[in-house]
């Protein structure tokens, strides 16, 4: 597929039209399923890519994070965003620098010089957050099979692990539960429909009422996932559950080639025949859960990025200094316009 063809037909004319993006943008290329290589006949086009700040967004009052444009799926960060989403390995950013020469549809000098310098935002940070990402994907894995396959007594007590996650992760975030307590159990339902049910004991004094509705909302959406259940294109959901098992595996194996090698491969070109049979289908069985064999490789896996994180030889964090230096050299040239 000529992918510069497409960016340079009249759909991507924003890339050119508008003004923060042009001549400043630095590097972009192919993102998702094509960037993988795990890309089918159905697969989407993203593009993803950098563009140099402003004078203005550096000097002055304006701000800027990212351009998106939904209609091409192209997302376009500014450089200031970028550098702090890479300091943090987050995985759907560090990909980028990770892409085949020739998957990258614009790359200019200064583009170059920040693949010359990845390796200022590669630390055991990769650990915590290419690990993060693969339980996240887990969870949806395991939520869309309980929708699926549980008898609803055990599907409540899936839906009531993942809402007490979510609770656990809302409260790491935030010191509302300093004013109160809330207790999430499950009991018999007086529901005709259920035999048990979710049930919540809360006691808050003088809390905020729109903390207390964004902490119920973070809870109820997991519910309303489970809910859509009945509603969903069967064909559709099946090729969903695949794709999830697949960067479920494929996220692991990125985090490993960081940890192990410090390198960055988003296209998992030796790695392809194994992602592309989960993506098949080949590891989900007629009840629509996964295989034994599927399982196993998921916690050898497991097993090999705790490894890889003991023993890696990359720093706890990024060298704070010399990645400031640099972002300052690119900011610089930014103003001055020499780019």
């Amino acid at each position: 597929m000529d992918f510069v063809k497409i960016m340079n037909s009249g759909e991507y004319d924003f890339l050119r039209n508008n003004k923060r993006l042009g001549k400043r943008i630095i590097l972009m290329g192919l993102g998702g399923s094509y960037a993988y290589g795990t890309n089918n006949e159905n697969s989407d086009i993203d593009f993803r890519g950098i563009t140099l700040n402003l004078p203005s967004d550096l000097l002055g009052l304006t701000e800027f994070e990212q351009y998106e444009d939904e209609n091409t799926d192209t997302v376009i960060y500014s450089f200031n965003k970028i550098v702090r989403l890479l300091l943090e390995c987050n995985p759907n950013t560090i990909e980028l620098l990770g892409l085949d020469e020739e998957q990258y549809l614009i790359k200019t000098v200064l583009g170059q010089e920040l693949l010359n310098n990845k390796s200022l935002f590669l630390s055991k940070r990769a650990a915590k957050s290419f690990g993060g990402y693969a339980s996240a994907q887990l969870r949806r894995l395991q939520n869309a099979i309980a929708r699926d396959s549980m008898p609803q007594q055990e599907r409540e007590q899936h839906i009531y692990n993942s809402v007490k996650n979510t609770l656990e992760d809302f409260r790491r975030k935030n010191e509302m539960f300093d004013k109160g307590n809330i207790n999430i159990y499950i009991d018999e339902s007086d529901n005709p429909n259920f035999k048990t049910e979710i049930f919540i004991d809360a006691e808050y004094k003088h809390l905020p009422l729109r903390d207390y509705e964004k902490m119920l909302g973070a809870m109820n959406n997991v519910i309303r996932e489970y809910d859509r259940i009945g509603k969903r294109n069967k064909k559709k959901d099946d090729n969903h559950l695949n794709k999830h098992a697949m960067h479920l595996i494929r996220l692991f194996m990125m985090a490993i080639d960081i940890l192990e090698k410090g390198e960055i491969r988003t296209h998992r070109t030796d790695d392809l025949e194994l992602l592309k049979s989960i993506r098949r289908g080949d590891f989900q069985k007629e009840d629509k859960t996964f295989s034994k064999e599927f399982y196993d490789m998921l916690s050898d896996y497991e097993n090999r990025l705790e490894i890889a994180t003991r023993n890696t030889e990359l720093q706890d964090n990024p060298d704070m200094q010399k990645v400031g230096e640099f972002v300052e050299y690119v900011n610089r040239r930014a103003i001055e316009g020499d780019f």
